[in-house]
């Protein structure tokens, strides 16, 4: 049956349009010569379904702020003014609609026309039936199998496709072109040859972007896996990793154990130990001067706790996290690594989380979960191929929900400039198509259409923390009702075969009963009356 389900829900997703960059559309000799991602809408046949008022084909505004001094260089690197290199005309989409051809509703909407409104709420994984946990795997398992029909991903840079006019792009699963993507807003900046690389750079992280960028992938990864499995309801969970002791999300049920024959491997009892990793080589990439080609790698290596205990001594405290979310500030500074008493920087981990000093020598929150993992979430190009990357940013991305709702910034808090390059408000991030501004997911997720459970109010916390436990209340009850019922006959029988004993040994002639008479129960008033309070206490057995 579930064979007959991956079956069907794969030929679905060949046709239905996803979100990533570089639709296949626009991936071809003619369409990046010309510089021009603007994609028809099926839905009236015309570019950017410009017919139909949905959006239009438009040039591409450019940044104009400056960057902070810490990427010294210009015009070498493709993810530079994005997506500019590639397209400078693409979809704009208008009122309600969004997609790299208007042909999909914004966040927090759904509908023919994009004017219904969606309120959806991510729960704890833990607060899970295990019919939701056991359908979160197969859905995770059927986007790491099914090829992306939609998307490609580059595997070579502008000059290496000789100015576009020689494409270099490969096919892979829905679910690893969300790999490729976090591997390639954080990849090294490629100066030319063999291990010229520049390390200080990253376009979604160690700077304000990290928490809006990440906000924007989980939408669009939830968005996805609704489109491949057709089920409009689907809402991903979170783990709170809050003062666990060990990985609690290592089970077979979830992320998968530990294996018994190789501790860096995950159990054979998991669907996860077959996962083959793409884009977790940094170091070898550099070396030879080249881009991810997204080919297997190997598989999927996880040893949690096993770590540098003197970079991540343990998995974050509740008080850690109350101390981050009591920060005022978004960011500070040089808005990076150093920033002090940043909210931003030390949720990422790089501020201490009992001071708010930058440049912390131990790694905290966000990043502690990632180097406490001890595998493949380990690296920060690499770490989205585990499956648990996804409940750690779920998890990340309510705290920084929490902040905004008790300190309601407004957009214009966020930095307009002197932020490390990709991180300013305007700036287009990387390596989205369509388009969207940092600043843009600098608000609250019900303005986006989602909610969390761990920001309801006390008594819906409480009844979601039950559900599992009435699911296994549910699943026992006729058994438990058989035994009760089986218990109450046997009871009856008992009751009926005294009695019936009694009245055996208390007829004439019958001997001695063996069931004596110690005291009345009641004071006797003659014969006749014991007999008939005998009587009644029978009646009432």
């Amino acid at each position: 049956m579930w064979s007959l389900f991956l079956i069907i829900a794969t030929f679905v997703a060949c046709f239905v349009p996803s979100f990533q960059q570089f639709p296949r559309r626009c991936a071809t000799r003619e369409a990046l010569l010309s510089k021009e991602c603007c994609p028809s809408w099926d839905g009236d046949g015309s570019a950017c379904g410009a017919s139909s008022g949905r959006g239009f084909c438009q040039d591409v505004q450019a940044p104009t702020q400056p960057d902070g001094p810490q990427y010294p260089f210009s015009g070498v690197d493709d993810r530079e003014k994005w997506p500019l290199v590639f397209y400078n005309r693409t979809c704009q989409c208008a009122g309600n609609y969004m997609g790299f051809n208007c042909g999909d509703c914004k966040f927090g909407f759904f509908g023919a026309n994009c004017n219904e409104r969606r309120e959806s709420v991510r729960r704890n994984v833990f607060h899970l039936s295990r019919a939701e946990m056991s359908q979160y795997i197969s859905y995770l398992n059927l986007a790491k199998n099914t090829m992306s029909t939609d998307y490609v991903v580059v595997t070579g840079t502008y000059e290496e496709m000789e100015n576009e006019s020689n494409p270099m792009f490969a096919n892979v699963s829905v679910y690893d072109v969300y790999v490729w993507m976090h591997y390639y807003v954080s990849r090294d900046a490629l100066l030319g040859g063999p291990g010229n690389v520049w390390t200080d750079v990253d376009f979604a992280h160690w700077a304000p972007g990290f928490l809006p960028w990440h906000r924007l992938y989980l939408l669009h990864w939830e968005n996805d896996i609704r489109k491949l499995t057709g089920d409009m309801s689907f809402v991903m969970p979170y783990w709170d990793w809050r003062d666990a002791g060990d990985c609690d999300v290592c089970t077979d049920e979830l992320m998968g154990a530990r294996s018994p024959g190789d501790p860096d491997l995950l159990s054979p009892g998991s669907v996860f130990s077959s996962w083959k990793v793409i884009c977790s080589q940094p170091g070898a990439y550099n070396e030879r001067g080249v881009l991810c080609d997204a080919s297997q790698e190997g598989p999927l290596r996880r040893n949690p706790g096993n770590h540098n205990r003197n970079l991540v001594p343990r998995l974050p405290s509740s008080a850690e996290v109350a101390f981050t979310l009591g920060l005022r500030d978004y960011d500070t500074g040089p808005m990076d690594r150093t920033a002090n008493m940043s909210f931003r920087n030390t949720m990422e981990g790089f501020g201490d989380p009992s001071t708010g000093r930058g440049s912390s020598t131990r790694m905290g929150m966000h990043a502690a979960i990632h180097v406490f993992m001890n595998g493949t979430m380990s690296s920060v190009q690499g770490s989205a191929n585990d499956p648990i990357f996804l409940l750690h940013h779920a998890y990340i991305d309510s705290l920084y929900e929490q902040w905004l709702r008790v300190n309601q910034p407004s957009q214009s808090e966020y930095p307009d400039s002197g932020a490390p390059i990709g991180h300013n408000g305007d700036y287009n991030m990387v390596p989205f198509l369509p388009l969207y501004k940092n600043r843009e997911f600098f608000l609250s997720s019900k303005e986006l259409g989602y909610e969390y459970s761990s920001l309801q109010d006390s008594n819906t916390l409480l009844v979601e923390s039950m559900n599992p436990h009435m699911e296994n209340l549910l699943q026992v009850w006729p058994w438990l009702l058989f035994v009760g019922l089986l218990g109450a006959a046997v009871a009856v029988l008992m009751t009926v075969g005294v009695n019936a004993m009694r009245r055996y040994y208390q007829a004439p002639g019958k001997g001695r009963s063996p069931f004596p008479e110690r005291e009345p129960l009641i004071p006797a008033y003659g014969m006749e009356e014991e007999a008939a309070v005998h009587k009644s206490y029978q009646t009432a057995m």
